[in-house]
């Protein structure tokens, strides 16, 4: 900056003086000279000047604590600050020094975030971490937020439980609040809340029209009734993730209606905690066929947290999932069942599997699942010429091949060494198998 400066100087000094040597003195020049040297000094060093569009975008990239501190700088970087568009976009962190390694918003710029700058909130969100505290100051602030129209509002645990340690009285009268008010509502991300069916008619009878983005996986106190009143009545709903247990036939049909918009995204999680103990009710095909008619689109997402014993009711007929994650082990019958029902699958991650090779289980689902271009294997196994077959089925739409390299087993046509130029030739990119996991 300072050689530019310079080299700004001569140019001035050298136009000056070509075009006033025949009508001015030496000492007139130097003057006008050292007049224009200090207006770029002063322009160069005032970053009170600064235009506030300026200042608007310095400031959004800067963490919430020197935001503050920048703002006692001079009255102009504190107009700044207190600009509205500065405040539209914001994150609560909420976190007990003593637990958490997590930096917290400090209490005095809440206070004054809340007495000046709630009503210029939209774009909302809560990071608290596993203590009750912090989530009992995430309800107090959104029992203040009476004056603001919020448009996104995420409430996001780093580590359960957290919101469900909550009174649940507590925790509904301060959601309420944002939901009464907001009126304009357009997401909503509460996973792992006590949410029950009765709010959730309070945000419908406020926000049915604006609502496109719902997320409540692990909400234990909402029936399959009550997600049914939201998708009744929020025709605009895009984006749905919900577990298992909420999902109906009632559920799909009333996303397939036609008053309803194109469903673009169904996130299922299908979680057991009790082995043996939890009962997975079937949905109907005819069900899930209204949905791919009404929505051919959609992307359905399902991840699996079950023991090898609870997949009976689940890949007994064709399934529209595109994104497939099993997170404990799954046995080479249900891999095998996925191959025949799942035709629409992009993505598949299998976590851990057992002793036994699943080549023909990989082999048909290369086969029968042609839109398949992404896969992670770990802790389970394949011979590098099953290995090979697939990949060589497959071809250059697989975009992202992870594979733990303990996964391949060497064979009579295979090594390890020789398996990676082998997969890489019909990958048409050079490939390596993973040392760690990278799913």
């Amino acid at each position: 900056m300072r050689s530019c400066h310079a080299r700004m100087k001569r140019g001035l000094k050298e136009d000056h003086e070509d075009s006033n040597s025949s009508s001015e003195g030496p000492l007139e020049t130097t003057k006008k000279v050292r007049h224009l040297d200090a207006e770029l000094e002063d322009a160069a060093c005032n970053w009170g000047r600064l235009p506030q569009e300026i200042l608007l975008l310095i400031f959004q990239h800067l963490p919430l604590l020197d935001r503050a501190y920048a703002s006692q700088v001079c009255r102009g970087w504190n107009q700044a600050f207190h600009m509205p568009e500065l405040w539209r976009c914001f994150e609560f962190e909420l976190n007990q020094p003593a637990s958490s390694y997590l930096k917290a918003t400090h209490p005095d710029l809440i206070k004054q975030i809340i007495k000046r700058h709630s009503n210029h909130l939209q774009y909302v969100s809560f990071k608290v971490d596993s203590s009750t505290e912090s989530a009992e100051a995430a309800c107090d602030i959104l029992s203040q937020l009476v004056n603001c129209s919020l448009k996104t509002l995420g409430l996001i645990s780093t580590a359960r439980p957290s919101f469900m340690e909550l009174p649940k009285s507590h925790f509904i009268s301060a959601l309420t609040v944002v939901f009464v008010n907001s009126k304009s509502l357009s997401s909503l991300k509460i996973d792992d809340t006590p949410v029950d069916d009765p709010s959730l008619k309070v945000l419908v009878a406020n926000n049915s029209d604006t609502l496109k983005l719902l997320k409540m996986s692990s909400c234990p106190h909402v029936s399959p009734a009550g997600i049914l009143c939201v998708a009744d009545q929020c025709h605009g709903l895009r984006e749905l993730a919900l577990n298992y247990h909420l999902l109906s036939d009632e559920l799909l049909l009333a996303l397939s209606s036609e008053k309803h918009v194109h469903l673009e995204h169904l996130r299922i999680d299908v979680v057991s905690e009790n082995p043996g103990q939890t009962q997975f009710h079937t949905i109907k095909k005819s069900s899930w066929d209204a949905m791919v008619r009404h929505s051919p689109k959609f992307n359905l997402v399902m991840y699996f947290f079950l023991y090898e014993d609870e997949f009976g009711p689940f890949f007994r007929y064709e399934i529209p999932v595109t994104h497939l994650y099993f997170g404990r082990s799954v046995s080479k019958d249900v891999l095998g069942r996925v191959g025949m029902t799942c035709p629409r699958l992009v993505e598949l991650v299998v976590c851990a599997n057992g002793l036994r090779p699943l080549d023909e289980e990989l082999i048909r689902i290369a086969e029968r699942c042609q839109q398949l271009s992404a896969i992670g294997l770990g802790e389970c196994e394949v011979s590098c010429s099953a290995f090979v077959e697939f990949v060589k089925m497959c071809g250059r739409r697989l975009t992202q091949l992870s594979i733990m390299e303990e996964v391949l087993i060497p064979d009579h046509k295979y090594s390890l060494d020789e398996i990676h130029w082998e997969v890489s030739k019909h990958l048409g990119r050079v490939w390596f198998p993973d040392m760690m996991p990278t799913w």
